[in-house]
């Protein structure tokens, strides 16, 4: 567990700094409430420990940001202080705490408050049940093997690789590369809804029948939306249903469903296909032998600003190596 250490005072956090490390986390420092805002919004650690009165935003107003801010991935939250007041208590768990201790530090006391909220974060099964539900769909094709062990990491790769480049200029941060290392096996969770006698035809599929195959895209999304009106501020949700309706969409328009071009298209869904299109380009099918690794590099290559967007296609550049190992440990 990685732990956000905000405290203004020297003293104070050097000490808290050693406590922590003693306790074997991880953990990331901030000297003001505003620089432990953003510190939390790139790194998104599972517990904040905050002082209260701080510069720039106390940590009341940090409480309230983040829990404005956090969507489906829960932050715990301990506000410290020298305020004991009962209603101090009540005003900082108001404004999104979940606990409370007093200075000076005692190690025992905040050793078992950062265990309950450990125990708060075990109930985030969410990866769980997502992985189990996709298994669902992929069950159905004998042919897929790890596929979607190979989609979850090629995405995150992906992803990972334009979260470096310069200026960053998708605002790519720590929580959309877990997102999309959840959501993206949920890419064909539509294929429940198609007949046996087209998802396993062991040939090459008539043009009724590829029609009738790119419906899979709107019912993983119609499926996927109908759990996201229920649950609102779920953004993986949203990004699962977004990969799973456009991930077949191409970046010169010519995809389906709905002939989506370019930045137009959701970029989870322009990093899905690229990492679908590879892991199809390498594995066996029943009407074609696996290209080499070498092969579906040159493909994707001849691909960009056609069937890819051109920065999806140069990060895969970057890292493709990367992609034959992963295509190797999950064969």
């Amino acid at each position: 567990m990685k732990i956000l250490i905000c405290e203004d005072e020297f003293v104070s956090r050097r000490k808290l700094e050693k406590i922590i490390h003693t306790l074997g986390y991880e953990f990331l420092v901030a000297e003001n409430g505003r620089q432990a805002y953003h510190l939390w919004e790139n790194e998104r650690p599972e517990l904040i420990i905050c002082d209260w009165i701080m510069p720039e935003m106390t940590g009341i107003e940090l409480c309230q940001k983040v829990r404005a801010e956090e969507g489906s991935q829960y932050t715990y939250i301990i506000m410290v202080s020298a305020k004991q007041d009962t209603t101090d208590i009540v005003k900082a768990i108001d404004a999104g705490a979940d606990d409370f201790i007093s200075k000076p530090y005692v190690i025992e006391e905040l050793a078992v408050r950062i265990r309950a909220g450990q125990r708060s974060r075990m109930f985030q099964t969410k990866d769980i049940v997502i992985f189990s539900l996709a298994k669902l769909a992929e069950s159905r094709d004998t042919e897929t093997g790890n596929h979607l062990e190979r989609i979850r990491h090629f995405s995150r790769l992906l992803a990972e690789e334009l979260a470096q480049m310069e200026n960053n200029p998708f605002k790519i941060n720590t929580l959309y590369i877990e997102n999309i290392f959840l959501t993206s096996p949920l890419h064909d969770i539509g294929k429940v809804g198609i007949p046996d006698s087209i998802l396993l035809k062991p040939a090459r599929l008539t043009a009724e029948e590829r029609q009738a195959m790119t419906e899979h895209c709107r019912i993983g999304y119609n499926t996927l939306h109908d759990a996201l009106e229920k649950y609102p501020h779920t953004d993986y949700l949203q990004m699962g249903a977004e990969i799973a309706l456009h991930h077949h969409e191409k970046f010169d328009g010519r995809g389906y469903p709905e002939q989506l071009k370019g930045n137009n298209i959701p970029l989870a869904a322009r990093i899905v296909a690229l990492a679908d299109v590879y892991d199809a380009l390498t594995s066996k099918r029943t009407y074609k032998d696996p290209y080499s690794h070498d092969t579906a590099r040159e493909m994707i290559r001849a691909e960009k600003n056609v069937h890819f967007d051109p920065l999806v296609v140069d990060a895969f550049l970057r890292c493709e190596q990367r992609f034959a190992e992963i295509r190797q440990q999950f064969t």
